[in-house]
């Protein structure tokens, strides 16, 4: 099955295989702060899913040599993508994303900046400060939306309704700026046609999407729940199975960033197969091709 992937599309915007530099900006998230809730997600890690990320303790400019510096010990690569990945990184004062975001950009090897956060944390004068950016380098924004259903939203409180989400997307893409939605496969309770529903939505709203296998992580209310015996977690087999009906749903022009993930082995609870990364891809790819 084709699917427009994130290495395809980066080779031809830039020519050239670009990696990912994760940056973490010093940013909590409203889900954590008490402005909506103390606990935060259901299923995020105490590192607000940033394990991979640089130190905060250390400036935007020497995250991103220290970066480099471990990439290049695996390969050649010249090209990078500034990625703000831990908690919500715009959930700051303006004056201080752009110095942030402004640092992250400058140097010529880093030819896009991608933003995660959430969509009821883009005031107009963020948006404002993305499409300034924006005509610098490329920018992205990734969006958490998860689910598109209400029941599930609240069990993993995510704080927001679907109708927030619609309403950073528009300001954005008038702005020309990038959407890339993360979708959950696996979330508790959905049954199959509901994460194909969230799969299709997310792919008429966005520019690229995430698919994402729930991961039961150490230190996480879900891992409370899961140790309970209350949240399943899906086999390989069945993964692939509900991957190959969202792809089917999601128009061919969008760039999939993600078919699965990896969580820190370290915290990593379940499922245990996903630490096999090489093994989880190479079966993935194999069921893609035979549903050609």
């Amino acid at each position: 099955m084709y699917y427009y992937s994130l290495n395809e599309y980066l080779k031809n915007t830039f020519g050239e295989k670009v990696y990912k530099i994760s940056l973490d900006g010093g940013m909590t998230c409203p889900n954590r702060d008490g402005k909506i809730d103390t606990r935060g997600c259901i299923f995020c890690s105490r590192g607000g899913s940033g394990e991979f990320s640089a130190d905060r303790n250390h400036s935007i400019t020497e995250q991103i040599r220290e970066a480099k510096e471990r990439i290049g010990r695996k390969t050649d690569c010249k090209k990078f993508i500034a990625y703000f990945q831990p908690f919500t990184n715009t959930y700051a004062p303006v004056e201080y994303l752009e110095k942030i975001f402004t640092e992250a950009i400058e140097p010529d090897e880093i030819v896009a900046l991608s933003v995660a956060t959430r969509p009821d944390c883009l005031p107009d004068k963020t948006v404002n400060l993305l499409s300034r950016l924006n005509k610098i380098k490329p920018v992205w924004v990734e969006l958490g939306l998860q689910t598109v259903h209400k029941s599930t939203a609240d069990y993993i409180r995510r704080g927001y309704d679907l109708s927030v989400y619609d309403d950073a997307v528009k300001p954005l893409h008038k702005e020309g700026i990038s959407v890339i939605t993360h979708i959950i496969i696996g979330l508790p309770n959905e049954t199959e046609d509901m994460i194909v529903q969230s799969a299709e939505y997310a792919g008429k709203c966005s520019d690229g999407i995430k698919l994402q296998l729930l991961h039961i992580l150490k230190d996480t209310d879900l891992c409370d729940e899961y140790e309970k015996g209350n949240v399943p977690v899906l086999s390989l087999e069945r993964y692939a199975d509900i991957l190959v009906k969202c792809l089917r749903v999601i128009p061919k022009t969008t760039v999939i960033h993600r078919l699965t993930g990896d969580g820190d082995k370290k915290i990593l609870v379940a499922p245990l197969w996903s630490a096999d990364k090489k093994r989880v891809l190479n079966y993935i790819n194999k069921v893609l091709r035979e549903s050609e």
